[in-house]
């Protein structure tokens, strides 16, 4: 008996391998995916300006990455006994200025050499929704607890967010002709924005990226929110929010992910990589036995067979785990 709606995900043309640098930004759902991808020994890179989660805010960071932006201590605010950066989230902010702003900049000059030369650009956006400073008009990533009176609250027009997200496409294949782009609409539900305001902001994003990809024969969409929303479609399969996707469903959405966008080969090589980090993660009762060492040993066997075999792979954390 079926008992959920299908969905035919296309294979991407040209699927993610080991050996790619895939940079992700973007919304709160972002961190699912790239933890997965770290956790198999991916070369990631994710959100370097932390969470962002509406199109402009997640453009303007790349924009910035291609540019090898780099901030001044003038362009942080203090607020709530920290420096803060408008287009970062609060992962950056400190109670010092000097550091608040080594760590941006650090992060910037990091996310600028990977962008270069990046095979995958993976977007995921959250939220059509867009924030302006009333005194200034300035766009903001992240409202730091600010005060509600600060802002102006704007839904983004559809051809508002393909314009912008368009100009930022073209430079970054002008920067990096080898990049890949892939997009993603979070399945987190905003619903501090209401019920039907929240469907109109993803009905947005939806509608604008399938028109970039329409538009760019190097960008893709995976459906990460039709999954959940309407192959999933129960609340079983959310936190106790009912806004935020459980452990079941983030893994089911990342069975279809490995599945479609990433390469067979690439596959079969994960399922060794996670035997060994899930073997990283056991904590032993009593380390002092001989069964542990021989368990320790055994896994330092593998770990150095499977980096003769694949020398792309990044083991050395393992490697030096299992030797001690």
């Amino acid at each position: 008996m079926q008992t959920m709606l299908s969905i035919e995900i296309p294979q991407l043309p040209r699927p993610i391998t080991y050996t790619d640098k895939v940079l992700l930004a973007g919304s709160c759902f972002t961190e699912h995916i790239s933890d997965r991808l770290l956790q198999h020994k991916f070369n990631v890179l994710s959100n370097p300006n932390g969470i962002l989660f509406n199109p402009l805010s997640v453009v303007s960071a790349i924009d910035g990455y291609l540019s090898g932006r780099q901030y001044s201590k003038n362009e942080l605010f203090y607020l709530n006994e920290l420096w803060n950066s408008w287009d970062h989230h609060t992962r950056f902010s400190d109670i010092d200025a000097d550091a608040a702003l080594n760590g941006i900049n650090a992060s910037q000059s990091r996310a600028a050499d990977f962008i270069s030369s990046a095979d995958w650009v993976v977007i995921t956006l959250g939220s059509a929704f867009q924030y302006y400073l009333k005194e200034t008009g300035q766009p903001v990533s992240n409202n730091h607890r600010a005060p509600a009176q600060w802002f102006e609250k704007r839904l983004l027009a559809i051809d508002e967010i393909i314009r912008a997200t368009a100009m930022v496409l073209e430079k970054l294949f002008s920067v990096n002709p080898a990049a890949n782009v892939l997009f993603t609409i979070s399945p987190v539900r905003h619903i501090r924005d209401g019920v039907t305001e929240n469907n109109r902001s993803k009905a947005r994003l939806i509608e604008a990226v399938h028109c970039l990809c329409d538009q760019f024969e190097k960008a893709w969409y995976f459906p990460a929110y039709e999954i959940v929303i309407d192959v999933l479609r129960d609340y079983r399969y959310y936190d106790i929010d009912f806004v935020h996707p459980n452990y079941p469903a983030t893994a089911y959405v990342w069975e279809r992910f490995v599945n479609s966008c990433i390469s067979p080969e690439t596959t079969a090589i994960m399922k060794q990589v996670q035997e060994i980090t899930t073997a990283k993660a056991h904590r032993p009762r009593f380390p002092q036995t001989e069964a542990h060492r021989k368990f320790r040993e055994g896994y330092a066997g593998k770990v150095k067979a499977l980096s003769q075999n694949y020398p792309f792979l990044d083991l050395s954390a393992e490697a030096a785990f299992f030797a001690g």
